[in-house]
């Protein structure tokens, strides 16, 4: 592969001519945390970190963690220094293994076990925390790591791994200030849309219990069953060694097509279809569109509005509303119950609810319809604004991906 001037081909990629590759042993010592149990981290009020909550930061730059300790707990502890590097040495795969934390804040913190602490003697620890967990750097831990059930990684593998390191702590502190300018637009749009949904969540509570009537509506509730404002069905499964049921053009929805919607409310595809015949040769029916689909077997509760015409397999039951039910707010409304569904569930390999217990179940609603829309109307306007963020906050994501591909190799110079 051809190298563009002033760059130059090294073990860790094409970097530029001025950057040099060195071992993660350079930069400075290694120390372990010492064990902290889960409910020591709940003592006191000094700052520390287990491993696991490693994983669950989105941010390589870290000012405080949130578990706290006693200060007896903390006398056996390992005390972190502003700047340290903090891997998490034990996982569920090798490709997570190591990931990196920078310790950034000025107030007392300790590590627990399974935690390797990497104390820099140079460079710039914020440049360090995004190089840490870098794809380049990510395959090389990956490649480190030991265990099937549980993979491991010593501070010795890490020590071995080796790093593009631009040459002056400038250009390591101008890249660091960029990419924290886009973990600092992610971060504030997660801290939205965590608002924003909590709003939606106490809207649902209010509105679809009457707790909070719309202006306008002053008509009655009234309690009904479910088989009384939908018709339910079931779902089936042709039988998958008849190659002439499958590959139709029948939309045939699983659960994972459901998961596959993250969140999202309207279901237009599906990963597998079957045809005219496997429809008529098993139990699955044609749900018509706008109808809601409910997964009732092992996950409970989890709800979708079909747009097209759809069939679905066991694991369903499927509400075609009535004329006098509008079919957004049944929606809505059956998200509400889910743990009382799950409550009314029998199986002992999985959880299942029959058809049976859903026809009598009671739920409460408005008698006219024009107050059920208008309802409807209000949430799916928030699941909108939802929806239009989570679509900002993966592209924040995406761009941060690439300005780190771009920046921790030197394709892109700030300084």
């Amino acid at each position: 592969m051809e190298v563009r001037p002033g760059y130059k081909q090294t073990e860790v990629g094409v970097i530029p001519e001025d950057w040099e590759p060195v071992p993660m042993s350079s930069l400075g010592t290694f120390a372990k945390g010492q064990g902290i149990r889960k409910d020591e981290a709940t003592s006191g009020d000094i700052s520390c970190v287990r491993y696991g909550e490693i994983y669950t930061h989105h941010n390589d730059i870290v000012r405080f963690f949130n578990s706290r300790i006693s200060a007896e707990v903390a006398r056996t502890s390992k005390r972190l220094k502003k700047g340290d590097l903090l891997f998490a040495v034990s996982g569920e795969t090798k490709g997570e293994i190591g990931k990196c934390v920078s310790f950034v804040g000025g107030e007392e913190a300790y590590a627990g076990g399974d935690i390797v602490i990497l104390s820099p003697n140079q460079g710039d620890s914020r440049f360090f925390g995004y190089l840490f967990n870098a794809p380049i750097i990510a395959r090389q831990k990956a490649s480190r790591g030991q265990g099937d059930a549980v993979v491991h990684i010593s501070a010795a593998g890490l020590a071995s791994i080796m790093l593009p390191l631009p040459p002056t702590k400038a250009e390591q502190e101008a890249i660091a200030e960029a990419l924290s300018d886009a973990d600092a637009l992610i971060e504030s749009l997660e801290k939205l849309i965590a608002k924003k949904r909590q709003i939606k969540q106490g809207a649902m509570q209010e509105l679809l219990t009457g707790k909070k009537r719309l202006q306008g509506f002053s008509g009655e509730w009234e309690v009904k069953r479910l088989n009384v404002i939908a018709e339910i069905f079931s779902g089936g499964t042709p039988s998958t060694n008849q190659p002439e049921f499958w590959d139709g053009d029948i939309l045939w929805c699983t659960p994972t097509d459901i998961t596959a919607l993250n969140g999202g409310k309207y279901l237009s595809q599906t990963a597998r279809t079957i045809t005219a015949e496997g429809l008529k040769a098993s139990a699955a029916g044609l749900i018509p569109a706008y109808s809601v689909v409910m997964t009732s077997r092992a996950t409970i509760g989890e709800c979708a509005i079909n747009t097209v015409p759809v069939s679905t397999n066991q694991g369903f039951k499927n509400f075609v509303p009535f004329q006098d039910i509008d079919g957004e707010f049944l929606y809505y409304l059956l998200q509400t119950k889910k743990q009382e569904f799950i409550g009314l569930c029998s199986g002992s390999t999985f959880l299942e609810i029959g058809k049976t217990q859903l026809a009598a179940f009671e739920i409460e609603l408005p008698k006219e319809k024009s107050e059920q829309t208008a309802i409807a109307t209000i949430l799916s306007d928030m699941d909108t604004e939802l929806a239009a963020l989570e679509t900002k906050l993966a592209k924040a994501r995406q761009l941060e991906q690439g300005m780190m591909q771009e920046l921790l190799t030197g394709r892109i110079r700030l300084v």
